[in-house]
């Protein structure tokens, strides 16, 4: 597992387009033959994509339509006729990693963490929600899913200042470009 500590919807959104995902697969490692999966190697899937240099507006797009996808891919993992909120306390310090959720605290900074969390509402729910997984959405890739991803890939194209439509060769190319004419500006 991977994880980029970012909390900004348009770095989301741009690793999670096509245009990223093409990039990916292309540097990325295969486990052993090509049904065994696919292994994304941060070092030559992350370090070496060349992220567009996008103006505020076309940032706001790729956020605006990353924070869709991951509402909507919310929604869908937890309904919520399925969910319940239940807050979980316990003490905790401002300066730790529970501390935005931190309240009343004393001069020592110690206060109690009220940490609200989705839990299912009955047993026949919590059963529904196992089935509700990120593989299994994008394995069954529904037609609202596949519209969001769409807008997505749109909104980061146009910071390349690319057609929407590209084929994955022609991605490619152009990444490789930019990639090399950036390493050229590094020597």
């Amino acid at each position: 597992m991977f994880v980029f500590a970012r909390s900004d919807d348009c770095f989301f959104g741009i690793l999670h387009s096509r245009i990223h995902e093409v990039w990916a697969r292309a540097q990325g490692t295969q486990v052993r033959e090509r049904e065994s999966g696919f292994r994304y190697t941060p070092t030559s899937c992350f370090e070496t994509f060349p992220f567009p240099n996008a103006t505020p507006d076309q940032q706001a797009a790729i956020a605006a339509a990353a924070k869709e996808l991951d509402t909507l891919r919310t929604a869908w993992l937890n309904p919520p006729e399925w969910t319940k909120q239940e807050v979980l306390e316990f003490p905790g310090s401002t300066t730790g990693p529970w501390a935005r959720y931190v309240h009343d605290a004393d001069a020592r900074g110690i206060g109690t963490v009220r940490y609200p969390r989705l839990v299912p509402t009955d047993d026949d729910c919590a059963l529904k929600l196992k089935k509700r997984t990120l593989t299994n959405l994008y394995n069954e890739r529904p037609t609202w899913l596949d519209l969001a991803h769409k807008k997505l890939d749109a909104a980061v194209a146009a910071a390349y200042g690319w057609p929407a439509d590209l084929a994955d060769e022609d991605i490619l190319e152009r990444l490789l470009k930019l990639n090399l004419e950036r390493a050229k500006t590094c020597e």
